[in-house]
This record gives structure tokens, C-alpha cells and sequence, in this order.
């Protein structure tokens, strides 16, 4: 067939991609603090920031969202982002060699019992239980239980976050809850 014969020349389909969000469109740094920082605190402090370095560690995760927000893509969500900014700070705020983990011990107040108004807050002690299980997590187990579990995101989520294949970061769920499931029978055979 002679080249001038040739007329329309059908292509596939492309498969459109996600849009860069335009300047108009992308949040600014205030909005996404406004939005997110209870999500960031809370993050960080799931993933091993002791309770003394938190406000410090978050206003690092918001420097570097200044520093990153306007190479934002919108290929993943602003949250997925979020974690995965809170993830490579706290990452780097362990390796520090000046950080220490600080375990304070409060000395008893009495040898007699407590009376209502010096009972412990319940809520407290929770966070604390569930902070404790966390730290017996290795890292990589910790963040895919903490981003599924707690975070509610999705698995294919937390494999982009994580950076590793989907089956893995299920293995490392099931890992984590087996750990916590075993750690749970330990206490309740010591408990009297």
C-alpha cells in the first residue's frame, strides 16, 4: 500500500495519569497543618517518638512538608504523603546518636490504696499499654500494623508508603499480630 493511501491510523487508548495538582489547587502549608497535625502527632508518637521529643519531631515533618509541598504530585494521597514524611523524620530522628530512649519511672505515692481522685486516667494508661506493645515491634513490622490498623489505610497504601510489595507488607501484618497476640497471653499468665 503506497504511503498516500494510508489515512487515519487508529492508536490505543492511553491510559490517563494523574494530573500534577496546579498552584490553585495544591493546599498550602497552613492548610494542610490545620488539617493534619493531630494525624501527624499522632503518627509520630505511634511510631516510637518518645513523649518528650513529639512537638519537636512534628515541626520537623512540617518543615519538610514546606520544603517538599510544592513537588507534591497528587500521585498518592496528601495522607499517604503525610505518613510517609512523618516515616522517613522519625526514621532519622532514631538513628540520631544524641537520641536516647528515655523510660521516666515515677516513684509510688503511698503504700495505701488511691482514693477516686488520684485513680490514674484509664485512657492514659490505654495509650501507654498500646505504646508499650508497639516498641516490642521491630520498625518494619510497627509501621505496616500502625498505618493498616490504626491509620486505616489501605494495604496497597501502606505498600506504597512502606515501599515494599504488597504480600510483604501482609506478611509483616500478620507478623506484628502474631507478636502482640503472644505478648498479650505472656501478661495474662502473670497476671494474679
Amino acid at each position: 500500500m503506497p504511503l498516500t493511501e494510508l489515512t487515519t491510523v487508529s492508536t490505543p487508548e492511553v491510559e490517563p495519569r494523574l494530573e500534577q495538582p496546579s498552584d490553585a489547587t495544591r493546599p498550602t502549608v497552613r492548610q494542610v497543618f490545620d488539617e493534619h497535625a493531630r494525624f501527624v502527632w499522632r503518627t509520630v508518637r505511634h511510631l516510637g517518638v518518645a513523649e518528650s521529643d513529639i512537638a519537636d519531631v512534628c515541626q520537623d515533618v512540617f518543615v519538610a512538608v514546606h520544603r517538599k509541598l510544592a513537588g507534591f504530585e497528587g500521585r498518592s494521597g496528601l495522607r499517604t504523603w503525610l505518613y510517609a514524611i512523618c516515616l522517613r523524620v522519625c526514621s532519622e530522628h532514631r538513628r540520631r546518636a544524641y537520641n536516647r530512649r528515655e523510660r521516666a519511672h515515677a516513684e509510688p505515692l503511698s503504700d495505701g490504696p488511691l482514693d477516686s481522685a488520684q485513680q490514674p486516667d484509664t485512657q492514659v494508661e490505654q495509650r501507654h499499654r498500646v505504646l508499650a506493645l508497639l516498641d516490642l515491634l521491630d520498625e518494619d513490622k510497627r509501621v505496616v500494623l500502625v498505618l493498616y490498623e490504626i491509620e486505616g489505610l489501605t494495604m496497597k497504601e501502606v505498600a506504597e508508603v512502606v515501599g515494599c510489595p504488597m504480600q510483604t507488607a501482609y506478611s509483616r501484618l500478620h507478623a506484628a499480630r502474631e507478636r502482640l497476640a503472644a505478648a498479650l497471653a505472656g501478661e495474662k499468665k502473670h497476671k494474679p
